[in-house]
């Protein structure tokens, strides 16, 4: 990371944004989860993220921001989903820390909580599990829980993270955005 950084700082001067996306998905009921699960979700989803922020931060400046990507699963997980979901709670729990960490840096931490989105990647999951004449209605199936009645497109995350990238959210700072279509608000979390 510090590599990385170093190349964005010589390439363009600055660093104003970092997007954490951190994301792996080994899961199961309780009573078969495995320490090597466990470690490879954790390590992913919660020390991927800490350790691919924290290089940023002497790099930033008053008005930088970072928004890591976490998700709904952090307040209502699926059935199964207890390590995914855990660690993405220990980001909410982690970045309310932090913005007191670096309290009068100027620099904001947001976490963006997406719903499902509809990804290659999510439709290869479905198709590996299902079959591919199911993806679509599965797709289809998944998105009519929420309010709006559909998956999220990828480029509604992506403004999303832009909103709490910009200026626009000067003062907002320690919050989690969800943009789930409405589901975590009627799903009882």
């Amino acid at each position: 990371m510090e590599a990385m950084f170093k190349e964005v700082i010589d390439r363009h001067g600055r660093l104003d944004t970092v997007v954490a996306n951190a994301i792996t998905n080994a899961n199961g009921p309780l009573g078969t989860i495995t320490e090597a699960q466990w470690d490879h979700t954790f390590n992913t989803n919660a020390k991927g993220v800490l350790f691919s922020i924290q290089p940023a931060l002497p790099l930033m400046k008053p008005g930088g921001t970072i928004v890591i990507i976490g998700s709904t699963a952090s307040v209502s997980p699926p059935p199964s989903m207890s390590l995914y979901g855990g660690a993405k709670a220990a980001i909410r729990c982690m970045v309310r820390c932090w913005i007191q960490d670096i309290k009068g840096s100027g620099i904001r931490i947001n976490v963006l909580c997406s719903g499902a989105v509809d990804t290659p990647s999510l439709r290869s999951a479905l198709e590996a599990a299902s079959g591919a004449a199911r993806v679509d209605a599965a797709v289809k199936a998944m998105g009519e829980g929420n309010p709006l009645g559909r998956l999220a497109d990828p480029r509604e995350i992506g403004r999303a993270a832009v909103f709490l990238a910009s200026d626009a959210s000067s003062f907002i700072t320690g919050v989690e955005l969800f943009a789930d279509g409405g589901m975590v608000q009627v799903s009882g979390a």
